[in-house]
């Protein structure tokens, strides 16, 4: 009932006009976010068109799902916790609690944030789609043996996996990590998306937040991919043709192969796309570096910004992800370090050069005590 009161509040007159007002201004910030958008769906799109892909472009395989995932999902867990938090915080006062929760410059920016979410299914597309160019512009994979072999380099001259087989080949533990790396971590990795684009507890990182996250899809997802073109363990028989090398672990995963949400399954999937040279959700094969590992790692540097204790919670998870990745063949050892490597770099270059909004309205008021700054810093 408090949540409905403070609806009809925003229905009125005046709050319409505040409302207006402060999703205007939302806009006008969010501006360069959406012209880094529109620039890399552009070059993206010319990308395709000068080499000759264009049919490879993949906009309308993360239309549904984006929408129901960002603009139904997600909403509607946000305005649950919300009512919890009214029901279990507030025992008396809870309309005019409601009031503050819902009022109009909170629904603008939550508004303004949904709206700037639908432009990135457009970034995703572009992802996507420039992914598919680049494994059918290049000839092959060229780098496969030379990756799979500096990766057993790197590991006493032993392929990374079977370590993990040594104490790992357990159908319960295929079950969970595969469960973890295909749905958990997309909660985790764009439920935190939605938090920073929508909340305005985590308004003084959002720009820098959004700028090292496309950034990182960008660099780690299609340059460096590009450039060091790897299918992974899971195609290294398709690609070198010499399915013996990671034939023990291929077995053991293609237990799993009918259930559609197994690594096996979705790799089969990828493959059939690959060689039918087909655009779909998720689509285009490059190993190098690994996106799974990257954006957990970006995640885990933010966390550890706000506490340590939650950020090392955060760094366990992507030595956790880094495994998994490898257990279920989908990277060499070596694509997760490169990520991480390659994440930090565009983390610490971010945080150079955009500070966050607390950072800079603190340097316009040169009498605000050091102390100060910090304190709104983590605000």
């Amino acid at each position: 009932m408090q949540i409905v009161a403070a609806f009809r509040i925003l229905a009125g007159k005046r709050q319409r006009s505040a409302f207006a007002a402060a999703f205007w201004n939302c806009l006008r910030a969010d501006a360069p976010l959406y012209l880094a958008v529109a620039l890399y769906t552009v070059l993206g799109l010319a990308f395709l068109d000068v080499t000759g892909f264009s049919h490879l472009a993949t906009y309308s395989s993360y239309l549904g799902k984006w929408l129901m995932v960002f603009g139904f999902v997600f909403p509607a867990v946000a305005l649950l916790a919300h009512y919890g938090f009214l029901m279990h915080r507030f025992d008396r006062r809870r309309q005019l609690a409601a009031r503050h929760i819902f009022r109009a410059d909170r629904a603008a920016y939550f508004v303004a944030g949904i709206c700037l979410l639908m432009a990135l299914m457009f970034f995703q597309g572009t992802f996507t789609s420039v992914k598919n160019g680049l494994s059918a512009w290049q000839a092959g994979f060229p780098y496969e043996r030379q990756f799979a072999d500096i990766d057993a380099m790197l590991h006493f001259g032993v392929d990374p996996w079977r370590f993990l087989f040594e104490f790992g080949r357990h159908d319960w533990l295929l079950a969970f990590v595969e469960w973890n790396y295909g749905v958990l971590w997309f909660v985790f990795c764009f439920g935190a998306l939605f938090y920073v684009v929508t909340s305005r507890q985590t308004e003084t990182i959002r720009t820098r937040y959004l700028m090292t996250f496309m950034l990182t899809w960008i660099l780690v997802g299609n340059i460096m991919a590009g450039i060091f073109l790897c299918a992974g363990p899971a195609f290294y028989g398709q690609v070198t043709g010499d399915p013996a090398r990671f034939a023990e672990q291929m077995a053991f995963l293609a237990q799993n192969a009918e259930f559609d949400g197994s690594a096996a399954y979705y790799q089969n999937y990828l493959w059939m796309l690959y060689e039918k040279g087909l655009p779909g959700f998720g689509s285009g094969i490059s190993a190098f570096p690994s996106m799974h590992v990257g954006l957990v790692m970006l995640n885990a540097l933010f966390l550890l910004e706000r506490s340590r204790l939650l950020g090392l919670a955060a760094m366990a998870y992507v030595v956790f992800v880094l495994a998994s990745s490898v257990y279920l063949a989908w990277h060499y050892a070596v694509d997760g370090y490169a990520a991480i490597a390659l994440t930090i770099v565009v983390y610490f270059a971010m945080r150079r050069w955009i500070p966050d909004r607390a950072r800079l309205a603190a340097a316009e008021r040169p009498g605000l005590a050091e102390s100060g700054v910090m304190a709104s810093s983590a605000a």
